[in-house]
């Protein structure tokens, strides 16, 4: 039989405490060993039984999240979602934390439709099981100052036969998961001034991506900002989904721009690297670049097929840089990827593509 994963819950909130205990229970392979209400409570339980991964709030009494998460991080490294509500504060202390150690953010669970609630359950038993999966020595390091299973086909139409003809305008499609914060700062720190336009879906929970693009946007030589609907592709810049809405890629003309549209969990995720990718092989085809890095699971590996075959250059970070080697594994298996590069290489590739298509 399966080992479950075992999970330790922090949060002030005893109501917090019990929705996560009954969501997470729900899955087989999860089993919550303990709650705790502050970090003091927490270090007792782990004494007695060390858990695989914690879910830790941010705003707790006696101790705050971000301290707590150091220490863990310096004593006894374990895989770490970090647990916040929607205030802007609290995404960006969340950014902070990634930076910092932990592995994933999700959205506090609140009272809402069944819907809802049924989305909330698959996010929070990703986010354990890829946490699980992390492997931590990727984190070590100095940082930057359940529906059905839908295809990409619920939001956006199959590529056109016809390929499109061949421009000098380069687009970059990437698609990230877990790890992909760091990965994705990585790669936009070493793009020039006047770099291809550059889209990027990311899987984070809405209004947290409006402070991981303005944080990056502080840091690089590019413009970074979270994408509105209609917003055109331009050099030297970087368009990120925003949480909890797919983004796709649209031509009008020689004009690149982007849609951002409701719609289904695609691959459990929305935004969907998959959705992403689908619609620049329809719309963009030898001129993308499709870029997939680290993640759990399979979203993007059949968008990323689309694009090959619509005749773009597709690129897949390799194991070894990789927090989760997921999503690249799939979209590898597939036939779909011409090269696998080390994170830190990946944007000179992206420029010498550029540079030959000139």
């Amino acid at each position: 039989m399966k080992k479950k994963i075992r999970v330790l819950v922090v949060d002030d909130s005893a109501v917090v405490r019990q929705t996560m205990k009954e969501i997470l229970s729900s899955d087989s392979e999860i089993e919550v060993v303990a709650t705790a209400s502050d970090p003091y409570k927490a270090a007792e339980k782990m004494s007695k039984e060390i858990p695989d991964v914690i879910i830790l709030d941010i705003e707790m009494p006696r101790m705050d999240g971000i301290t707590f998460l150091e220490k863990i991080m310096n004593q006894y490294p374990i895989p770490i979602v970090m647990c916040s509500g929607l205030t802007k504060n609290g995404s960006e202390t969340a950014l902070k934390a990634l930076q910092n150690g932990a592995v994933e953010i999700i959205q506090k669970p609140r009272v809402g439709t069944k819907e809802f609630l049924e989305e909330s359950k698959i996010r929070l038993s990703d986010a354990v099981k890829a946490a699980s999966k992390a492997r931590l020595e990727r984190f070590i390091r100095k940082p930057f100052e359940v529906p059905p299973k839908l295809a990409a086909d619920a939001v956006v139409h199959k590529p056109l036969k016809s390929r499109m003809i061949q421009t000098t305008e380069k687009v970059v499609v990437l698609g990230a998961s877990t790890g992909g914060t760091e990965a994705i700062s990585v790669l936009l720190e070493n793009m020039p001034y006047d770099s291809p336009g550059i889209v990027i879906v990311q899987h984070m929970p809405e209004y947290f991506t409006a402070s991981f693009a303005k944080r990056l946007d502080r840091l690089f030589r590019i413009s970074v900002k979270e994408a509105e609907d209609g917003d055109t592709v331009l050099r030297g810049s970087a368009l990120i989904a925003p949480g909890n809405y797919h983004m796709l890629l649209k031509r009008s003309g020689t004009r690149y721009y982007v849609e951002i549209k409701d719609g289904p969990l695609v691959n459990r995720h929305r935004p969907s690297v998959d959705v992403l990718f689908r619609s620049a092989a329809r719309y963009a085809g030898k001129n993308a670049i499709g870029i997939i890095m680290t993640g759990m699971g399979d979203d993007g590996a059949k968008g990323m097929r689309d694009l090959k075959d619509s005749g773009a250059k597709t690129i897949a970070q390799d194991e070894q840089s990789c927090v989760v080697f997921g999503m690249p594994k799939e979209a590898i298996k597939l036939g779909a990827v011409d090269e696998i590069l080390p994170l830190e290489v990946i944007s000179e590739e992206i420029i010498r593509l550029c540079e030959n298509n000139k």
